[in-house]
């Protein structure tokens, strides 16, 4: 399993749009504690409004990793921002990037990293390697974060769900499977760059043996409906072998994003196809209420729309953001 040196130095490199440091955001709001500073390119204009630390002042502090955490277009790490990462590298710092350029592609950085002792860690590209899964069962419990679509929510849901159950005094562990999960809990799966036969066992290793009160909480990835992401999530949904799962949705998605002729069934019929599933390696499993993105439903629209579906479904119904996850927990908990 991939484990990041905490704490960190957040770059961002030479942004101006909030909205492309969404992973150095994440990281702010869910892993403050691990969080020294940041720091940026000069021509960058985004700030977090942390401590502004340079890479050799951040690593005297005792940072660990300087992370990239812009979301760049295209996924390449532009040639101007070796200059910071380098002096990091020098300084003895880890360089954390979820790019789809591999660190090792800049000579400079490898230089640096031999000098500082500093590792190159590609979170998108990780070269571990994995079991096939065996399908025992572990001790301990699982709920995995399922969705209707790709990005609507599941990694948020996660979150909320193990910071409440941690709040409630239940032993809970947020268990990462894509970028900037791994990067907010220090250490996962990217379950994306996992070859497809070794799905399920990297989830089994994502989630192992625990004490029967402790919940792993399992951020989900993709959807059995998507037509290009559905076999990562089934084999997640194997491998986590889950005891309870928690439907995310959109209710402005109609069809599958970017795949118009792809539309979203009935979140009964939703449901019914994910419990399915899952019965292969947990014949116990159930969903325990729906977390919601209600971002684009006024107040009055989202409580007709919450009470609506709470009443077909008979089960409770979230927005983490209006409402908390408390009646998710509560689910959760029930003997």
């Amino acid at each position: 399993m991939l484990v990041l040196r905490k704490p960190y130095l957040l770059y961002l490199g030479d942004a101006t749009v909030k909205s492309d440091c969404k992973t150095a955001f994440g990281l702010r709001d869910w892993c403050r504690s691990d969080v020294l500073g940041e720091w940026s390119h000069p021509r960058g204009t985004v700030t977090l409004d942390l401590p502004r630390l340079a890479p050799k002042e951040a690593a005297a502090r005792g940072a660990g990793s300087i992370v990239v955490g812009v979301a760049s277009t295209g996924g390449v790490l532009p040639d101007h921002w070796q200059d910071d990462l380098e002096a990091a590298l020098l300084a003895g710092m880890d360089a954390v990037s979820g790019m789809h350029t591999r660190l090792e592609s800049f000579p400079r950085l490898v230089r640096a990293a031999a000098v500082g002792g500093g590792r190159l860690v590609n979170v998108r590209h990780p070269g571990n390697s994995h079991q096939v899964a065996s399908g025992r069962k572990r001790a301990g419990k699982r709920v995995l974060t399922v969705g209707t679509d790709c990005a609507l929510g599941k990694k948020y849901t996660a979150l909320a769900i193990a910071r409440a159950l941690g709040g409630a005094g239940v032993p809970a562990t947020f268990r990462a499977t894509g970028q900037t999960g791994i990067m907010i809990a220090g250490s996962g799966i990217p379950i994306d760059a996992t070859i497809s036969d070794f799905i399920a066992g990297a989830a089994e290793e994502l989630s192992p043996d625990n004490a029967p009160d402790h919940w792993d909480v399992i951020e989900g990835q993709g959807s059995l409906y998507h037509p290009a992401y559905a076999a990562v999530t089934l084999g997640l949904l194997h491998g986590s072998q889950a005891d309870a799962i928690v439907l995310c949705h959109d209710p402005q998605r109609i069809t599958i994003e970017e795949y118009p002729d792809f539309p979203i069934p009935p979140l009964p019929e939703v449901i019914d196809f994910y419990l399915r599933a899952g019965r292969l390696t947990n014949r116990a499993i159930r969903c325990v209420g729906l977390s919601i993105n209600s971002s684009a439903l006024g107040d009055a629209a989202w409580n007709d729309y919450r009470h609506r579906l709470e009443r077909e479904l008979s089960l409770p119904v979230c927005d983490p953001l209006r409402t908390g996850v408390a009646p998710l927990v509560a689910g959760l908990l029930l003997p």
